[in-house]
């Protein structure tokens, strides 16, 4: 069963502060409270967990262009990356480490490019499994199969229900999809780079590749691999019902920093040249802005900064 990355959690987060609080009477501190005030624990369901050495596998489906293509593997091959500067996207990986079963390094695969749109440009859950399913065919390793489709591409539920899901077929793979929302859905599925669609219509953040579909991916792929390493089988930690579980990732949703609230990011990182925000560093100097991630040892939203 997969798990979906739901935007139902991000219609009830921004839809928190409109409810509990007047807007004249807003502050910093109310408005952290509300945030504070929800019990986080993610209980482990005591399944397997993907550790170890895992490949993960691309299939490119629709256009992207060479440089979208290097934002999006750069970000995978930075979560392992041995250069560790303060706020690295490998530190932030590190996470997961911290979950039942050790480390979880990552290394980039084989990489399917479909630029003809082999199955339509709508595609139901058993096209992407059946996309997913040519990423690692012969692969003996563990593995996560990601498809990866461009901005033209509708898929049952995106923008409605969904920017992501991951789900599995058995053994020891899992596999994965994220849309491009840069064209269908960037105030759902591409926040804080884009105005909200629901709650409070704070200015957006510049993104800090200058591509608010790609850098929304960034969030939103970063979202459905924490969440597949560490529930990747429907038993491993999450909240709530199985079939729409708040994971290692979801269940910090809308918090990118220290403060953040409803309709406010947190505290990252301004880069005082583009004007664009961020908060991690990958390979090649890319700068990428990450979500808080779930902390097990400290049960509370872990931020880089």
């Amino acid at each position: 069963m997969a798990s979906n990355y739901h935007l139902a959690i991000w219609v009830s987060f921004f839809l928190t502060l409109s409810t509990l609080l007047s807007p004249c009477t807003a502050t910093t501190r109310k408005l952290s409270a509300v945030v504070q005030q929800q019990p986080l624990v993610l209980k482990y369901h005591r399944g397997p967990l993907l550790k170890g050495n895992i490949t993960v596998n691309l299939v490119w489906y629709g256009k992207f262009s060479p440089n979208q293509r290097s934002i999006l593997v750069d970000f995978l091959q930075s979560l392992s990356s041995l250069q560790s500067p303060p706020r690295s996207v490998s530190s932030w990986w590190q996470t997961t480490a911290t979950y039942i079963g050790g480390p979880c390094t990552v290394v980039v695969g084989s990489q399917i490019v479909d630029q003809s749109y082999s199955l339509g440009k709508t595609l139901t859950d058993q096209k992407l499994a059946t996309l997913a399913a040519k990423g690692s065919k012969g692969s003996k390793n563990a593995a996560i199969d990601v498809v990866l489709t461009d901005a033209d591409v509708a898929v049952d539920g995106f923008c409605m229900s969904r920017c992501a899901n991951h789900g599995s077929s058995g053994g020891r793979s899992a596999y994965a999809w994220v849309g491009n929302p840069g064209k269908q859905c960037p105030g759902q599925c591409a926040w804080p780079f884009h105005q909200p669609i629901y709650g409070p219509q704070t200015p957006p953040l510049v993104s800090p590749n200058g591509d608010v579909g790609i850098d929304g991916m960034i969030i939103n792929l970063a979202t459905v691999l924490a969440g597949t390493v560490t529930n990747p089988f429907d038993n491993g930690y999450f909240q709530g019902p199985a079939d729409g579980a708040l994971e290692a990732v979801s269940a910090c949703t809308g918090i990118f920093g220290k403060g953040a609230y409803p309709g406010y990011p947190g505290e990252v990182v301004l880069d005082k040249t583009t004007g664009a925000s961020y908060n991690a560093i990958g390979v090649r100097g890319r700068k990428y802005l990450l979500p808080a991630m779930w902390d097990p040892k400290a049960s509370t939203c872990k931020t880089l900064v």
